[in-house]
């Protein structure tokens, strides 16, 4: 059995990756992807944290863009990212995986509340984490909190699970002739705007020196081959 390179981890996951082919909501057989790909790692023995964005079912900063008040709009995303993580919660769960989901907005009869301590002590015991509702403030992105949950629970890597292989000079879509970039620095990304993340998580992931690898969801196996040090997407340091 390969060894992992990292003993704890936060997934970063958008909500338009558990929406899979659909248009709008949760799919299933997504939900059960991700929870296999979950699985994979957790019986390496790493300590796994999870952030979930709201994309599939709300984005507060395009619906304010139309006039609706942007904390208004933000509360409603952190809701969104709330289902999506009871969501996953109960796909893990169904795998043998105790889950735990911490919001950042209180709301006892759903979750726990975020409490630092008992984030860490829930991984020590062997459980799933999953980070709710953003870091409850508006303006901020589900990127943004990903980086500063990261940084509380210190973990060594922060992994986004995206729709493409990683970075690349220029749109792959539109340029057949895009570099893929293997590694890169949060500086360059800063200059050169490659769009990965927002610019504050960029710059405080940048700031704490938190790596990060971005790479397919897709690939089957692919979140084990990053856990085990395998050159899998763009590595950001």
């Amino acid at each position: 059995m390969p060894m992992p390179h990292y003993k704890r981890i936060v997934l970063k996951l958008s909500g338009e990756a558990l929406m899979g082919d659909q248009g709008f909501g949760i799919s299933p057989y997504m939900l059960t992807y991700v929870a296999d790909e979950v699985r994979s790692i957790f019986d390496l023995g790493v300590e796994i944290a999870l952030v979930v964005g709201g994309g599939n079912f709300f984005r507060g900063n395009t619906v304010s863009a139309h006039g609706m008040d942007r904390v208004s709009a933000d509360k409603m995303g952190m809701l969104a990212t709330v289902i999506n993580s009871l969501a996953l919660q109960d796909a893990l769960e169904k795998r043998g995986i105790q889950t735990r989901v911490l919001t950042a907005i209180s709301m006892p009869e759903v979750a726990e509340p975020f409490i630092l301590r008992r984030a860490v002590r829930h991984m020590e015991k062997g459980r799933a984490v999953i980070f709710a509702a953003g870091t409850g403030n508006p303006y901020f992105t589900t990127d943004t909190a990903a980086v500063l949950r990261a940084q509380e629970i210190h973990a060594e890597v922060l992994l986004k699970a995206t729709k493409v292989d990683g970075l690349y000079d220029a749109d792959p879509v539109s340029h057949r002739d895009a570099h893929f970039i293997r590694k890169v620095t949060y500086q360059e990304v800063l200059e050169k705007q490659l769009g990965v993340m927002d610019m504050t998580a960029i710059s405080l992931a940048m700031d704490n020196r938190l790596p990060l690898i971005i790479f397919n969801l897709k690939g089957k196996g692919n979140i084990r081959k990053v856990v085990c040090g395998e050159e899998v997407g763009t590595r950001i340091t």
